[in-house]
């Protein structure tokens, strides 16, 4: 099992309320949720009225399709343009017995 996971950092500089933020929060939630059927949440900056730190998570049993979906929603949530996108962090996690290698160690949970 393959678990995608990334947090995306959005700039909404026309927004001047927590109001105005909430609203284009919930916009990128849902139809990113409607759409890929994914995990998504705020993660940080919730009290900040013009940033918005968003997570969600992809699972699939193939690296290579975990990645394409990471990087279809990001294509996604950059195309609304109702933000604009200021930084994405990505980590891919492999849990049971198949191995992959990215080149990158991952936290796995003590047995």
């Amino acid at each position: 099992m393959i678990v995608g996971v990334c947090r995306v950092t959005l700039m909404v500089p026309d927004s001047h309320s927590l109001k105005e933020k909430r609203m284009v929060v919930r916009r990128i939630k849902d139809r990113v949720r409607n759409t890929f059927n994914c995990a998504i949440a705020e993660v940080g900056d919730q009290d900040n009225w013009q940033s918005i730190e968003l997570g969600f998570s992809v699972v699939s049993n193939e690296l290579g399709f975990t990645q394409a979906m990471v990087q279809k929603i990001l294509g996604f949530i950059d195309h609304l343009a109702v933000a604009k996108m200021t930084d994405d962090e990505q980590d891919y996690i492999q849990y049971g017995e198949e191995a992959f290698d990215t080149g990158s160690a991952h936290w796995e949970p003590e047995k």
